[in-house]
């Protein structure tokens, strides 16, 4: 009985966060916004990357960015650097993001005033899984430190993102990282993702990443006189 009601009461508590994720998506959507969520174990390297995007983004179009720990506002203070509108949710014991702290976190923002929106979430590769926050766009990030066998240990999170990203490629030559494994195994259990390898770093990979982030008017007129590289249409 005490199993079955477990059950009954995150069976309730998924309906309730799926119904509000959709609300927000259709405000981001009415308002125009691009919603993208960052998604790793701890110390993948998401705040660094989110850093570096935001400082770059902020140059060029309305980009605000929404951060989740259990303790402190240091990503947050971080995040500030880039001069881009940063706020902190502090989940105290829960160990993810869910769709009403979202819409807690933007009560006092107007997503008439922004093109992008980052949600960064807590640090876990389990349970974020199993909650939508509305975005658009959903990045799994996996740093070369963390070992090949990341997306056969973690399928779920790699099976709900639109990206992959292999981080800290400027040490997979120190740490033996295999990436063509790493590669075959997150396409096993996301067939057709797109997968980039980045460092935030030595900056590898993160012009692309930014072509994949831009909203498309900014992407067209960034790009107007070159290839694109990858755009979001690609997902």
């Amino acid at each position: 009985m005490t199993q079955t009601r477990l059950v009954e009461v995150r069976q309730n508590v998924l309906k309730q966060n799926d119904l509000l994720a959709r609300r927000l998506r259709d405000q981001f959507v009415a308002a125009g916004v691009q919603v993208i969520s960052l998604v790793s174990s701890p110390g993948a390297g998401k705040t660094m990357l989110l850093e570096k995007a935001l400082t770059k983004l902020h140059e060029e179009c309305r980009v605000a960015a929404l951060v989740g720990d259990l303790a402190t506002e240091n990503d947050a203070a971080r995040l500030a650097r880039s001069h881009a509108p940063v706020k902190q949710i502090v989940t105290g014991t829960v160990c993810h993001l869910d769709a009403e702290m979202i819409e807690r976190a933007l009560a006092d923002w107007d997503l008439n005033d922004l093109d992008v929106l980052f949600i960064e979430n807590v640090g876990n590769l389990v349970c974020p899984s199993s909650y939508d926050l509305g975005e658009a766009t959903r990045l799994v990030l996996m740093s070369v430190t963390e070992g090949e066998d990341k997306p056969l240990k973690y399928p779920t999170i790699f099976n709900t993102a639109d990206v992959a990203l292999i981080t800290k490629i400027d040490l997979a030559g120190a740490v033996e990282f295999d990436l063509e494994a790493a590669r075959q195994n997150i396409q096993s259990v996301r067939p057709g993702i797109k997968i980039l390898e980045v460092s935030a770093k030595t900056g590898a990979g993160v012009a692309a990443l930014l072509d994949l982030l831009r909203p498309q008017t900014v992407l067209a007129a960034t790009t107007s006189n070159e290839p694109t590289l990858m755009g979001i249409e690609g997902f």
